[in-house]
């Protein structure tokens, strides 16, 4: 099966990707799956609790985070990936913004890019542009380090769609055709409270784009800032917002707790063959 296939074959109805981080400072699981073997452990799990897509991250992108070299990502990174593709038959996506660690990822059997800088980093368009796989072009207002400082808008909707507008064009200007690629709006990335429910109340409004959307709300601070509830205390809040945006057209929904999001989605299908 060709990628461009698997997106138009794959997406017909919700894709749930578990989130795998092996890095020491993540916001939600830092550190628990940094070593390989609980890594290869946890991929097991998350595949017989329902996971569609793994999704390895060897960056934190949380805010405040510090930056990590190129050669300390694709230390984490590859090995990994090499590893699940020999023992597993999952679909794998890599979480990165560099090109060297994208091309590596590409080379060794990566089915999906998830990039939450869009390939605005160097190398990055044409590492893409030399292969066949989806890549997801992730919507961020400033960088991880400030971007909750003082995020502004004129619109937040209409202002993440021209950005989206803009990358698409970049990309297929570069060889990348529009049908690889998947938008996520970056919940949590130099947005407001108020912007980031907006953003999932309003998240239909990106269909006129023509493309699939990511969504990933998981544990993060939108929910905790709402509810008061700390990082390990966010499962209701990351169900219910995992729900609000398969209503709102996401076909792919990253999250921590996969056996639970998988049940409601499940519960979300049975009740809409009766809507």
């Amino acid at each position: 099966m060709t990628h461009n296939k698997f997106l138009s074959e794959n997406l017909k109805k919700p894709q749930v990707m578990g989130i795998l981080n092996v890095t020491p400072d993540s916001f939600s699981d830092g550190g628990k799956f940094a070593t390989f073997d609980k890594a290869l452990t946890q991929v097991a799990q998350m595949i017989s609790d329902g996971a569609d897509i793994i999704d390895i991250g060897g960056e934190s992108t949380r805010p405040g985070a510090v930056d990590v070299s190129e050669k300390d990502e694709l230390a984490r990174v590859i090995p990994l990936l090499k590893a699940i593709k020999k023992k597993f038959t999952i679909r794998v996506s890599i979480d990165t913004s560099k090109a060297e660690v994208m091309s590596q990822a590409i080379i060794h059997g990566a089915d999906i890019i998830n990039d939450v800088r869009a390939l605005q980093n160097d190398g990055c368009l044409a590492v893409l542009a030399n292969s066949n796989v989806p890549v997801c072009l992730m919507h961020m207002q400033g960088l991880p380090r400030s971007m909750q400082e003082n995020p502004q808008y004129d619109d937040v909707i209409d202002d993440i769609k021209q950005f989206f507008i803009e990358r698409i064009k970049v990309c297929e200007q570069a060889g990348i055709k529009r049908e690889r690629l998947i938008l996520d709006p970056g919940f949590g990335f130099g947005k407001t409270l108020e912007q980031n429910y907006q953003l999932l109340a309003q998240l239909s409004q990106f269909k006129d784009l023509g493309l699939p959307i990511l969504s990933g709300t998981s544990r993060k601070s939108m929910i905790g800032n709402l509810l008061a509830r700390n990082v390990d205390e966010r499962l209701a809040g990351s169900i219910t917002t995992a729900i609000i945006a398969t209503q709102h057209n996401a076909s792919i929904i990253r999250v921590h707790d996969i056996k639970e999001t998988v049940d409601a989605l499940k519960i979300l299908s049975m009740t809409a063959k009766y809507q």
